[in-house]
């Protein structure tokens, strides 16, 4: 994954349903597709064999991230051998020796891992995991709940922490929780990540929200114009 910032930050839009979404996300600007498997809660969820299509009908260039609550080295590359996604956004916690494992089994395969920003606890987290994956991406989750909130929570977190953890690192950090055309001016501002990853902010009743998708693309683009 390149770690040169872009001219604007990346886009995810995650939680990526069928073709018809994918290629509405694709029409406005988006830079990458989240596709989500089988989660213990959360939106978006979709089977293994349509994660696969959609991935296939992406363009090149037009990266594909698998959301997988795997955390076993044989369950996450059963999980990637199924859909086949450019990259893998693992939500939950692995031992560190998975990352390597994974490294050996599919070496052309970006590894993004989230972390849930609870606490300045995630600090120390992000600079530890940091040297063994690709990407970072900063969610509000909550994972020590009895159901783990792995993602698509629709909240925001402390910015402040996000924005020490970008400082902090030398890989790319994606923002994610609670992003929608309202602020993401300031998320842009307080952050400065590599990218943004959206869900509920850009939808209406779970369905991908094209009113909602252009008015996110125009703001940040108002907040970036400045650096092209």
């Amino acid at each position: 994954m390149n770690t040169i910032q872009p001219l604007r930050p990346k886009v995810k839009i995650c939680c990526i349903s069928n073709p018809k979404e994918a290629a509405l996300a694709l029409h406005y600007g988006a830079d990458i597709l989240g596709l989500v498997g089988e989660m213990p809660s959360g939106p978006g969820i979709i089977k293994d064999d349509e994660i696969s299509a959609i991935t296939r009908m992406s363009p090149p260039g037009v990266d594909t991230f698998l959301l997988t609550s795997e955390t076993t080295t044989a369950g996450i590359l059963a999980h990637a051998n199924r859909t086949h996604t450019k990259s893998i956004q693992l939500v939950d916690a692995v031992e560190h020796s998975v990352y390597g494992e994974l490294r050996t089994a599919l070496p052309y395969v970006n590894l993004i891992q989230v972390i849930h920003v609870m606490d300045e606890n995630a600090i120390e987290e992000a600079k530890a995991i940091a040297p063994f994956v690709d990407a970072l991406l900063l969610d509000s989750g909550n994972p020590n709940l009895a159901v783990k909130e792995l993602g698509g929570t629709g909240r925001t977190h402390n910015w402040d922490l996000s924005r020490t953890i970008v400082e902090e690192v030398n890989i790319p950090v994606f923002l994610a929780g609670g992003l929608s055309p309202h602020n993401i001016a300031a998320a842009y501002e307080r952050v400065q990540p590599y990218g943004f990853d959206l869900c509920s902010g850009v939808r209406t009743n779970g369905h991908l929200d094209e009113e909602k998708l252009n008015a996110f693309f125009k703001a940040l683009h108002g907040a970036t114009s400045h650096t092209v």
